[in-house]
């Protein structure tokens, strides 16, 4: 015990003599591991808010009715029997209403099942929006307004007026941003919508919806799901989407297979519906990752070289050391001791400086059109990032100490002082 207590006087005694040179040191585990914490927060926080943005309003499982050609054409069944090849061109889809066959049945049997959180039908309406002489094409969906708002977060993409006004006024609309400013109308105001069979209908806009997409929000609004059924002129089993909120994510593929071959509908979920966009999302955490893990991997390469410098400038103390008794081992464990400190305190100092860092980064005021939702730069604080910085600083440190002590170890003592 009194021999490691003298080997931590020894390592102490000579980082303070080299203060310097140790303060350089510990400040490039300071900010290799304060820019990993800082970098790995902001990057997977950004990614969590698009991936939420996503995920938000996109089910799980989307079941509509299928448009695809029929496989089986008359000539396979005129000559079944024939071995010769047929070539059918320009196949045109199978004629199917929009709507779902059996709906009401398929929504309450897939509410029913335990995978599921919840699932919400749509009214699809393909509109014109009338003001004055503007007209602007569009679609208005018409929706279970509370389910909408307990499975997908609906009422955190209404910037102005009350979600709820749809369900409370049948003639009311959620009008997209969008349209709302080309035809340069506001919550309270009358929008005339006019059906594809020509009905014109006069709402009142309840509130404005912005998803962040110009493209969704110059075109589509909301109303209640019967007011939807309304304008089309159908009754109230006309359900045109189901959408399906899972309890996992995992499960969309499985259960949008079982769902095609129960209800012979077509189901995208949202694995395939947002391919493209996993893949930005995955790339963007790889580069966060090798970024920030060169930055540790240089802080390391600093105190290698530093201890190399300790080494060589403490030659005649290595020697004295072995002289009066101190095994090679000491002497190594003395120069490991050395980098641990300079790992731990700079650890620590880049802990501090991560956190000040994105705090301030999570207070500082960000607000764009394109995400409404947003009010400051995401940050995520998970403490995964803040343990795996302090484990890569020691054993990064340990490393960058260990290769110049196994050095200190092997000295000669008799060489050194026959040398002076």
């Amino acid at each position: 015990m009194s021999r490691f207590k003298l080997i931590l006087d020894i390592s102490k005694t000579h980082l303070v003599s080299k203060f310097k040179q140790t303060a350089v040191a510990a400040l490039g585990v300071t900010f290799g591991i304060g820019a990993y914490i800082i970098m790995m927060s902001f990057m997977t926080g950004l990614n969590g808010l698009l991936d939420g943005l996503v995920l938000n309003r996109t089910p799980h499982v989307q079941v509509y009715n299928k448009t695809d050609p029929t496989v089986v054409q008359p000539i396979h069944r005129y000559r079944a029997d024939s071995s010769d090849a047929h070539y059918i061109h320009s196949i045109k889809p199978k004629v199917r209403l929009e709507r779902i066959h059996n709906a009401i049945p398929i929504l309450a049997e897939l509410k029913q099942q335990d995978k599921v959180m919840g699932a919400t039908p749509q009214a699809t309406c393909k509109v014109f929006y009338l003001a004055g002489s503007n007209k602007l094409n569009g679609i208005v969906n018409g929706i279970e307004v509370d389910e909408e708002i307990r499975l997908f977060n609906f009422k955190d993409y209404i910037v102005e007026g009350d979600v709820t006004g749809i369900k409370r006024r049948k003639n009311s609309i959620l009008l997209g941003a969008g349209i709302a400013k080309k035809l340069s109308l506001q919550v309270g105001d009358r929008v005339q919508v006019m059906s594809t069979s020509g009905a014109t209908f006069s709402l009142i806009i309840a509130g404005l919806y912005q998803s962040g997409l110009a493209e969704v929000d110059d075109v589509q609004s909301f109303v209640d799901l019967k007011m939807a059924q309304q304008i089309l002129g159908a009754g109230s089993n006309y359900i045109s989407r189901i959408h399906v909120k899972l309890e996992d994510i995992e499960e969309a593929v499985p259960m949008s297979k079982t769902i095609k071959d129960l209800y012979d509908v077509e189901a995208l979920d949202i694995k395939t519906a947002n391919a493209q966009f996993d893949t930005g999302s995955d790339i963007r955490t790889m580069i966060s990752y090798a970024v920030s893990i060169t930055l540790l991997i240089v802080a390391g390469f600093g105190i290698y070289n530093i201890l190399n410098m300790f080494i060589y400038e403490k030659m005649n103390d290595i020697a004295i050391l072995k002289a009066t008794g101190f095994t090679g081992s000491d002497v190594k464990w003395i120069f490991i001791t050395q980098a641990m400190f300079i790992g731990l305190i700079g650890g620590a100092l880049g802990i501090v400086l991560g956190y000040g860092v994105s705090v301030l980064i999570d207070n500082t005021p960000f607000e764009t059109e394109a995400l409404p939702t947003v009010t400051t730069f995401p940050i995520n604080y998970d403490p995964a990032f803040y343990i795996m910085g302090v484990v890569f600083a020691v054993v990064s440190t340990f490393m960058a100490g260990y290769l110049p002590a196994r050095k200190a170890q092997k000295i000669d003592p008799v060489e050194i002082i026959r040398g002076q």
